[in-house]
């Protein structure tokens, strides 16, 4: 058996996941790191001011640490109301002078998408498509050239065909960041919530072009369409809930 001075020394230096699992060794171990003294250290690091009176605003410090600083797991969200069944996506690309993109698109077919890159992408973007991270793709075909000197501008509307209304997702905005390296061009905009949801905002949506590198320094060779919404929406039913809050119209 350890000697008990010995872990009264040691547990005040384990964070709280470490001193937690010493109260599962033995009966005495468990005793003496239900101490609150340790505690109250493990507090005073993270919340400073909870330790400037003489008595914890809990119970004890043990309570305190154990209520506030263990990792919340996701809550499971009830079914959207929407489907991607129910969804269609306009989505229009232009230059200054003429469309290079503009179709209607099926919510099915955004939300499938694609994880199998084309020949010939970077190995960075080749990684990126093979990612477990929840975004929609949509391949594009015939592929259309990109010209770089040129403003490139994008608008996504979404019409819900339950009900024959509208919402806009990006509207007019323009790709300013190319990243070549990656093979990928961004553009984003905030979404508009409706007036039911007052304290929904600063999300935003990105769209990426997706491109091979031509060895054309002025254009690149777009091969398909990406849109998420970073770390706002990380599954088809996150993504479903976010677009039933936007203003529809």
């Amino acid at each position: 058996m350890v000697n008990e001075v010995v872990l009264k020394a040691v547990f005040p230096l384990l964070e709280g996941v470490d001193l937690a699992s010493c109260m599962g060794v033995c009966k005495r171990w468990r005793q003496i790191a239900r101490d609150d003294f340790f505690w109250k250290c493990l507090c005073a690091k993270r919340w400073p001011s909870t330790c400037k009176r003489p008595n914890p605003p809990t119970l004890t410090y043990c309570k305190l640490y154990q209520n506030f600083y263990k990792r919340h797991h996701r809550r499971t969200l009830l079914p959207p109301r929407l489907s991607f069944d129910d969804l269609e996506f306009f989505i229009d690309i232009w230059t200054e002078d003429r469309f290079l993109f503009s179709e209607v698109v099926p919510g099915p077919v955004l939300q499938k998408g694609t994880k199998i890159p084309p020949p010939g992408v970077c190995d960075m973007l080749r990684y990126h498509l093979e990612g477990t991270e929840y975004r929609m793709k949509l391949p594009v075909e015939p592929r259309f050239a990109v010209p770089l000197t040129q403003t490139v501008s994008v608008s996504v509307l979404v019409e819900r065909k339950d009900s024959n209304r509208v919402a806009r997702i990006i509207d007019n905005s323009i790709f300013d960041y190319i990243d070549r390296t990656a093979s990928r061009a961004m553009a984003n905009e905030y979404l508009d919530f409706s007036a039911v949801y007052p304290f929904t905002s600063g999300i935003r949506a990105w769209i990426s072009l997706l491109f091979m590198d031509n060895g054309d320094e002025g254009v690149i060779d777009v091969f398909g369409i990406e849109m998420d919404f970073m770390d706002a929406a990380n599954s088809k039913e996150e993504v479903l809930w976010l677009l039933d809050m936007l203003d529809w119209k």
